[in-house]
């Protein structure tokens, strides 16, 4: 398959298990939800390295792996404390474009990628869909903290200057867990994924006990969900990995960055929110993107 296919796919995966923990955050601690998704992931990594056992990894491989997963950990950290600090329309667009503009600036910058025209076009066009399309209420995320929610709803829409900083950290991580993959060959076998989920939950298993009032437990009704929505994400992952070997690593981190579209789409169609101006542009932008990214 081709890698902008594999990267789509991957932007699929993202986005839905984005949309499926946002929904289950509206029940339960959103910080929780994230540990249960990370363990689900775990366990289906780990079980499909048992399986498809498919080349061996070096120390190098797993540690790679490891830190794609302690970025993963750590974007998902500070997105929490960025959405309980300021204001949801900016820190989560915010983290998203960090996401996709830092493997963009590695790839052009230090790799050597040199995407055609309508490949820097595409990628132009972006990271301001990105922003339009995770900007507004049509998104199912809910805020993690009680102090989240009230910022949410009391602020509007202006510029916070609280969470920011953890925003473009969470952005970071995010980036760290593209670009550490790239170095992974993929003859290492899926080890090294499933060390990636191992460090994620490492990271992340603190940041919940630390947390005040958040419960470790959940009902069965819950977990069950979550970890199975892991799985998906650890199958995006995994996506992700093979399309950054067949495609550049600018262009399969641009479309496998526009995640934050498929849960507008999906709250659109299965919830019958209301899509803003903004994220209908957004969503154009996308289209728009993927047409010129995935020109041959």
């Amino acid at each position: 398959m081709p890698g902008e296919l594999l990267a789509l796919a991957a932007a699929a995966g993202f986005g839905i298990t984005h949309f499926a923990a946002g929904l289950l955050a509206r029940r339960v601690p959103g910080v929780t939800v994230a540990l249960y998704t990370q363990l689900g992931g775990t366990v289906i990594a780990v079980a499909a390295a048992f399986v498809w056992t498919f080349g061996t990894p070096s120390p190098a491989d797993l540690a790679w792996g490891a830190l794609s997963g302690a970025g993963s950990g750590i974007g998902v950290a500070f997105l929490y404390r960025a959405m309980g600090r300021g204001s949801l329309s900016v820190v989560v667009p915010l983290s998203d474009v960090g996401a996709v503009a830092i493997p963009v600036l590695v790839g052009l910058a230090v790799l050597g990628d040199r995407p055609s025209l309508l490949g820097f076009a595409g990628i132009a066009i972006t990271i301001p869909a990105i922003w339009l399309a995770a900007t507004g209420p049509a998104t199912p995320a809910t805020p993690a903290t009680p102090a989240a929610h009230t910022a949410a709803h009391t602020t509007g829409r202006r510029w916070l200057a609280p969470g920011v900083g953890d925003a473009l950290l969470a952005g970071t991580g995010f980036a760290v867990q593209f670009l550490a993959l790239k170095p992974v060959p993929l003859d290492a076998g899926l080890w090294p994924i499933a060390a990636s989920r191992i460090a994620s939950v490492a990271v992340t298993l603190p940041w919940v006990l630390a947390a005040a009032g958040v419960p470790l437990r959940i009902p069965a009704r819950h977990a069950l969900p979550a970890l199975a929505v892991g799985t998906v994400g650890s199958s995006a992952i995994a996506l992700f990995w093979i399309a950054a070997h067949r495609e550049l690593l600018a262009v399969a981190s641009v479309l496998a960055a526009l995640y934050p579209v498929i849960p507008v789409v999906l709250a659109l169609v299965f919830l019958r929110e209301r899509v803003t101006r903004k994220q209908a542009l957004g969503l154009c932008g996308a289209g728009a993107a993927i047409a010129l990214l995935t020109v041959p």
